[in-house]
């Protein structure tokens, strides 16, 4: 899991230097269409043209590229892709997951362990929902039922696919 979010997280930020890299050299090349472009992008937030074009030319004398990433292209400090952290991140998620399923397994007879693992993953699952729900505050039962929903469905799949190929 971890491996795989790295993988995906580093491919975000190869994008996102490559669209930086395009955009400083636009930047070098055509500056009054760059003004334009931000000065667009702040008229459509509500700004009049005088006014979008004046915020556009002075935020790109302090920071052009900056400006670029944040406003045009999505891409601030706070929204860069980071990888060792998403990798860490998966790796703690998934294994903090696993140790309930893991110890039912482990402590349950082997004419058990199957349901018993279903029940506590699906036990799990219902608990993080609730407090995934109330974290952001929402109402949980919405939440809850997508979280168990989709957990059932990986499990289902996860079983079929098993059975494709000999699996108990």
């Amino acid at each position: 899991m971890a491996a795989g979010e790295y993988v995906s997280v580093s491919s975000q930020a190869d994008s996102e230097k490559a669209d930086l890299a395009r955009e400083k050299q636009e930047l070098g090349s055509s500056w009054d269409t760059e003004v334009g472009e931000l000065a667009d992008i702040y008229r459509q937030r509500g700004l009049d043209d005088a006014l979008a074009r004046k915020v556009a030319q002075q935020l790109m004398q302090h920071d052009a590229l900056g400006a670029h990433a944040r406003d045009e292209l999505g891409i601030s400090d706070a929204t860069s892709a980071r990888p060792i952290q998403a990798a860490c991140a998966s790796a703690g998620a998934f294994s903090s997951g696993a140790i309930l399923p893991v110890l039912a397994a482990s402590l349950s007879s082997s004419s058990i362990v199957s349901w018993a693992v279903f029940a506590v993953s699906l036990i799990s699952l219902a608990l993080l929902g609730v407090v995934g729900a109330r974290a952001g505050g929402a109402a949980p039962l919405r939440p809850t039922l997508r979280v168990i929903f989709w957990g059932i469905v990986a499990m289902v799949g996860t079983t079929f696919v098993g059975k494709m190929f000999g699996g108990p």
